[in-house]
C-alpha cells in the first residue's frame, strides 16, 4: 500500500487572493449618501458603483515648517495646490494699506479646535502670530518715525542718519500728522509679533495669506487668548 503526502500549505496564489478581498473590503472617502441609511432606519441597495465626482480627499492639515506643497489633478484637468508645510505668507495691514511677505510664527487660536492650536495647523479662520520686522520697516521708512518707543532707553537716537531730501521730508513731516497707530499695535510691535488672520486656504490654494488684526476685532481676540489662559 502506498502512502500519499498531504500538502497542508495554501495554493501559490492564495496571497494575490487574499489582496484582491482586501482591497473590496478596504472602503475610500465618498461624499455620496447611497452607502447611508434612510431617513427610516433602512438599509439602501447598492445598485451602482461609486463615481469619481462623488470623492473625497484626506485633509491637508498644513503645519509650520519649511514649504511643502503638492499639486493635486482635480475636475476639469485643472490644479490645486496642497500646502503641507508653510512658513511665511503675505498678511495686510489693512488701515495703511500695505503688504508685505513675513515669517509665520505660530498659532495661538483657533475658534473650531484647540487641538488645531497645539499642533500648530494651519487653516482659514486661524489666529496666528506673524513677524512684524516687515511691516516696522515699512513705517519707519514712510514715515520718517519709529513705530514705536516702547523697549527704547530716553535720549537714545537711531543708530544710522539717513540723508533724505527736502521733497521726501516735506513729505514724511506731513505723513506724521494722521501717522499714529494703535496702543495694543504699538505693544505688539515692541514685542516683535503681531496677531494675524488667516484668510486663505492652505489645502487649496498652497498659499497662507491674511490681514493683521487691528481696533475691534484684535480687542476681542486678545480677550479670547487672555480667557484661555485663565482657564
Amino acid at each position: 500500500m502506498q502512502l500519499c503526502e498531504v500538502n497542508d500549505s495554501p495554493p501559490a496564489d492564495s496571497g494575490v487572493r487574499d489582496a484582491e478581498i482586501e482591497e473590496t473590503r478596504t472602503m475610500g472617502i465618498t461624499r455620496d449618501s447611497l452607502h447611508k441609511r434612510s431617513a427610516t432606519g433602512a438599509k439602501r441597495a447598492q445598485f451602482r458603483k461609486k463615481r469619481v465626482h462623488e470623492l473625497g480627499r484626506q485633509a491637508a492639515n498644513t503645519r509650520l515648517g519649511q514649504k511643502r506643497v503638492r499639486t493635486v489633478r482635480v475636475r476639469g484637468g485643472n490644479l490645486k495646490y496642497r500646502a503641507l508645510r508653510l512658513d511665511s505668507g503675505n498678511f495686510a495691514w489693512g488701515s495703511e494699506h500695505c503688504t508685505r511677505k513675513t515669517r509665520l510664527i505660530g498659532v495661538v487660536y483657533n475658534a473650531s479646535n484647540n487641538e488645531l492650536v497645539r499642533t500648530n495647523t494651519l487653516v482659514k479662520g486661524a489666529v496666528i502670530q506673524i513677524d512684524a520686522h516687515p511691516f516696522r520697516q515699512w513705517y519707519e521708512a514712510h514715515y520718517g518715525q519709529p513705530v514705536t518707543r516702547k523697549g527704547r532707553k530716553e535720549g537714545e537716537q537711531q543708530t544710522e542718519e539717513v540723508k533724505k531730501s527736502r521733497s521726501v521730508t516735506a513729505k514724511q513731516d506731513e505723513r506724521k500728522k494722521t501717522g499714529k497707530i494703535d496702543p495694543l499695535l504699538e505693544s505688539q510691535f515692541a514685542a516683535g509679533r503681531l496677531y494675524a488672520m488667516i484668510n486663505s486656504r492652505p489645502g487649496q490654494s498652497g498659499r497662507c495669506d491674511g490681514v493683521i488684526l487691528e481696533g475691534k476685532e484684535l480687542e476681542f481676540y486678545i480677550r479670547k487668548l487672555r480667557a484661555g489662559k485663565k482657564a
